[in-house]
């Protein structure tokens, strides 16, 4: 049969065997062509480049949506890494992290970072695209892709490679003579990828991404020091453990020389909540410390552990839950499809709550209310609380760092803690791991173990968490006194085997397919760590139990 069927966005089309998605594109001229950067072949996520052999059903992914923004930062990220490649310089580029809609690079050259030199490579980028290269995929038995990258002196690769099953099949991408591993889709050629900005930021530089709201507008360069500033104190945690990848830690993982990578990863977090502790004490007039960070960064393990360090600073805090300030249900401000939108702020009886606080801040007994979730309405509780000059209150909650919460409370008698879970390790040094993704599957285990949730429910609700943490978390990162890096270098070797079962049970037909069949070839290129080597007091114990 020379002919197979395919629906594109709804519409019907009979087309010849083995055409790709981008000749048919071309061919119809269907309207997201230019700006349509990957697609999904029953629920599959695949390059334009995809040859389509049998009767599918296709989607395709724009910038509007999460899949497609993600191919198209991939891509430019691979382009980057093209153009330093064909301009020859003594350099080597080492992708690190993201920071707001832009990623950090370092760059080890024998010039320092500047900004004609980032326009130089920026102008070489830009003509690279033009010329409109093609972006080409072929497969390598692991062997073979080994033998390739040790030519060219990728160490990073061929240290990633050694620990793959060796009957495993490899894709490598190609642009002119540059290579590098398929990690995901990338754009069918370089002419898709028109919008990027390189800026210098501390001693390396930042590739900024198009607005996603605004696309095709740059978004603007956010000056993130205090997120920049953990970021680079995790980076030298990986130098202290001598693990800066993924191949690495996999090293650590075969050799069984991996437990002594846990116990000084265990033992800087605890040297770190001490030091919050410590500096907590030394401000005499703290007496509300507020803790807030996104879903699954570790808010109760660290919120425990920063009690006891406070104990041993001869203070005495008392939890205080933000769960029983909430405003009767039926008041409650409202998403616009009607749905009850309780992440919000003004969910929140804020006067009472201030009230409260000011109250036990001057040594008075207060009644503490209760918020029945049950019935929807706050109730009378009977119990009463009075703080003492050795005491402070803690308060954990997604709007800790937001001033509206605590608007009452003098700024010198706060003290606001961000934690987040900040990957501290790249895939290899053109390729880092998402931090959102490293969260996301914290959550699918946590919500397995302790809430009967599937991974899928729990994929389906994240767009929605995520929404949240960019209206009412991520904009008042930068207000926090100090921020906690939950991230456990180990983490994901731990979880691998926790997590692939669930992310397997998610069926093709799904919407959620695509993100589960992304999660699972990323964590395929970890090694294994067994959950018994995990201490009882790490935070990792949160979500495994």
């Amino acid at each position: 049969m020379n002919k197979v069927t395919v629906k594109i966005n709804g519409k019907v089309e009979s087309i010849p065997k083995y055409t790709t998605i981008l000749e048919l594109l071309e061919e119809q001229g269907i309207k997201y062509f230019p700006h349509c950067y990957a697609a999904l072949v029953n629920n599959e996520l695949v390059s334009l480049s995809y040859v389509l052999h049998a009767d599918v059903e296709i989607k395709l992914l724009d910038y509007t949506h999460t899949l497609g923004v993600s191919v198209y930062k991939r891509s430019v990220s691979f382009l980057l890494a093209r153009a330093l490649f064909e301009m020859q310089r003594n350099t080597r580029l080492a992708i690190n992290h993201s920071m707001g809609n832009a990623c950090y690079y370092d760059l080890f050259t024998d010039a320092p970072v500047t900004d004609e030199l980032l326009s130089n490579i920026e102008n070489k980028m830009n003509e690279i695209a033009r010329r409109n290269e093609p972006i080409k995929r072929k497969t390598f038995t692991v062997e073979k892709a080994k033998a390739f990258f040790t030519q060219r002196a990728y160490t990073d690769k061929v240290r990633l490679l050694e620990h793959m099953n060796k009957d495993d099949k490899v894709g490598i991408y190609s642009c002119g003579k540059f290579y590098d591993l398929d990690y995901g889709p990338l754009v069918a050629s370089t002419g898709f990828i028109t919008h990027f900005e390189l800026k210098t930021y501390g001693q390396g530089f930042l590739l900024l991404f198009p607005n996603e709201q605004h696309f095709p507008q740059i978004a603007e360069l956010q000056d993130m020091p205090k997120v920049f500033h953990v970021f680079q104190e995790s980076k030298r945690w990986g130098k202290i453990l001598q693990v800066n990848n993924v191949g690495k830690l996999n090293e650590f993982i075969v050799k069984d020389d991996y437990r002594e990578l846990i116990y000084i990863s265990e033992a800087l977090h605890e040297k770190k909540i001490a030091e919050i502790a410590d500096n907590i004490a030394e401000h005499k007039n703290t007496k509300l410390v507020l803790i807030a960070g996104p879903s699954s960064s570790g808010k109760t393990t660290f919120s425990q552990w920063l009690r006891i360090h406070l104990r041993v600073n001869g203070l005495r805090p008392v939890v205080l839950s933000l769960d029983n300030y909430y405003i009767d249900r039926d008041k409650s401000p409202r998403n616009p499809d009607g749905s009850y939108n309780f992440e919000a702020i003004e969910c929140l009886d804020l006067e009472f709550f201030n009230a409260n606080v000011i109250d036990l801040l001057k040594g008075k007994e207060v009644e503490l209310p209760k918020y029945s979730f049950k019935e929807g309405r706050r109730k009378s509780n009977g119990t009463k609380l009075r703080i003492f000059e050795d005491q402070l209150l803690i308060v954990e909650g997604i709007h800790g760092l937001n001033e509206k919460l605590t608007f009452a409370v003098p700024a010198e008698a706060k003290y606001k803690i961000f934690i987040s879970a900040l990957t501290q390790i790249t895939i290899d040094d053109h390729n880092r791991i998402s931090t959102t993704d490293s969260r996301l599957i914290r959550r699918i285990v946590r919500d397995h173990q302790f809430r009967a949730y599937s991974a899928q429910n729990t994929i389906k609700a994240w767009p929605s968490v995520r929404r949240g943490e960019e209206l009412y978390i991520f904009p008042f990162q930068e207000e926090a006194d100090i921020m906690f890096n939950s991230a456990l270098l180990y983490e994901l070797a731990v979880l691998k085997p926790y997590v692939l079962p669930l992310l397997a049970e998610i069926k093709q037909e799904s919407d959620e397919y695509s993100h589960a069949k992304r999660l699972m070839d990323f964590l395929k290129l970890f090694k294994d760590i067994p959950s018994d080597e995990v201490p009882n007091t790490s935070l990792l114990k949160e979500f495994i139990g």
